[in-house]
């Protein structure tokens, strides 16, 4: 088994890790909405585990919740204080996530980072998210991870990389144009009108 295939199985392994329930424990069970829709939604949402957290049929270390969002610790952390901000409905990815239910997950961001870094003595955090299998998403629910970072803790492999100044030529030029062309077909999208492309420096 390749290093890759071998990482995947172990992410997902780690959020269908169960946890031990003790009767002091913080886990507590959530009344799930996102079942709502039809029967059809509901099928398909059956065999999600962030589906059955939010209706409590999986455990989970909650940290906050309201009508639109959950946080809670993630079951395989990268660091201490590791937590997952998901959407009470259920959509598979962020670019299937309405933009009005991304902005609610993101405006948590804050006030959550805030205590976990208090709660951890950390003064730093990545904001993750991974969108699609080639990104390294595992569980096809849209969700936010928060890590929080120490001085040298070498998380990242890609943090030891080299990089690139962006080179303005012709072929930067084509990407961004063909990037506003397709926000041009975004429905709903009214930033990208008359905003020309332009080369900076030589």
């Amino acid at each position: 088994m390749e290093a890759a295939q071998r990482r995947r199985l172990s992410v997902i392994a780690s959020h269908l890790r169960p946890i031990t329930i003790t009767p002091t424990s913080p886990i507590s069970r959530s009344d799930c909405n996102s079942c709502s829709d039809s029967e059809k939604q509901c099928h398909l949402e059956a065999d999600c585990i962030f589906c059955k957290i939010i209706r409590g049929d999986a455990p989970a270390l909650k940290l906050y919740e309201d009508d639109e969002c959950l946080c809670f610790l993630d079951n395989n952390p990268v660091s201490p204080g590791h937590c997952l901000i998901i959407p009470r409905g259920h959509f598979p990815s962020l670019v299937a996530t309405p933009p009005s239910v991304v902005a609610s997950m993101c405006s948590k961001v804050p006030y959550i980072s805030k205590a976990v870094m208090k709660a951890t003595g950390s003064d730093s955090f990545n904001l993750l998210v991974n969108n699609g299998v080639d990104a390294g998403q595992v569980i096809f629910h849209t969700h936010i991870h928060i890590i929080p970072r120490r001085a040298q803790d070498c998380l990242w492999a890609s943090e030891s990389l080299k990089r690139h100044p962006l080179k303005l030529d012709q072929e930067a030029l084509h990407l961004v144009n063909t990037i506003r062309q397709q926000l041009s077909f975004v429905e709903g999208f009214e930033d990208s009108k008359d905003h020309g492309t332009t080369l900076i420096g030589s």
